[in-house]
């Protein structure tokens, strides 16, 4: 009969089914957006190795470089631009002289004209000390010359003989490779095979294969340089007015430089 508790109570259900179904429902729905959402920052790209390989290639170096100053001091500074022009023009000259250094290998680096001052204090008397002030001595000059020697077999007697005739400091001696570009290129190809080996090694460990190439980056840093400090006076003074002095010529050996590259190889693996 309608309105009787049995009635009722089968409605009661039925609700909370119905309840039950839409929360359902509900919670579904939530949790594949959720998972949607979430779908969107998983990487689904294909599966990759990275690799490293070096090469490496040695040369002798078939250059030397230094470089050497020379410095003068006078009353003004037309005189002392001439003295220092003087001194430089004949270390230039002897350079140059039998095809020992060849004229574009001579390049000046630096160059510097600046007064010379000493501070003169006042007398002071009873009433106090007045203030001091500078006195201009006079002007120094300071050129500085970079020199590439293409027989590196001479360079030991260039700054030797250099510093006889007016240079007042050698210093930096360095050996390089002028034309490093085959040897750089030779070392790439070294580290590209050896990438290359270590990507097949890695692959066959992991039970995969190769696949195409991904991504590829080189760090080639060159070769660690020979430097030598070979800094010297121009004049040794013998006690009796400074006489000039000829100086031993070192012996320097050139060594042997390194050209290293590196390389970075990404592949697809399948």
């Amino acid at each position: 009969m309608p309105g009787s508790p049995t009635w009722a109570g089968d409605a009661r259900i039925k609700g909370l089914v119905m309840l039950v179904l839409i929360l359902g429902a509900a919670a579904l729905g939530a949790y594949t957006y959720y998972t949607y959402k979430q779908s969107q920052y998983v990487y689904s790209g294909p599966n990759t190795i990275s690799v490293s390989g070096k090469g490496e290639v040695f040369a002798k170096p078939d250059i030397a470089t230094f470089s050497f100053s020379v410095e003068a001091e006078e009353k003004d500074a037309a005189g002392a631009q001439e003295k220092s022009a003087t001194a430089m023009n004949a270390i230039v000259e002897y350079l140059k002289s039998e095809g020992k250094v060849e004229d574009k290998d001579i390049k000046t680096s630096g160059y510097a004209l600046n007064p010379k001052y000493r501070w003169e204090q006042g007398i002071c008397t009873q009433f106090g000390c007045p203030n001091g002030k500078q006195i201009l001595e006079g002007y120094t000059v300071s050129q500085t010359v970079t020199v590439k020697v293409r027989d590196t077999a001479k360079a030991g007697d260039l700054i030797s003989n250099v510093g006889t005739k007016g240079a007042t400091n050698i210093s930096g001696l360095s050996f390089t490779i002028d034309d490093d570009e085959k040897l750089k290129r030779e070392a790439r190809e070294l580290a590209i095979k050896d990438a290359k080996e270590n990507a097949d090694k890695l692959a066959k460990d992991l039970g995969t294969r190769l696949g195409r190439m991904m991504n590829f980056w080189e760090d080639q840093g060159g070769y660690p340089m020979p430097m030598y400090d070979v800094a010297m006076s121009a004049r040794m003074d013998d006690g009796m007015g400074g006489m000039e002095k000829a100086m031993v010529a070192p012996t320097i050996p050139t060594g042997e430089n390194t050209i290293t590259s590196t390389v970075t190889i990404v592949y697809e693996i399948k």
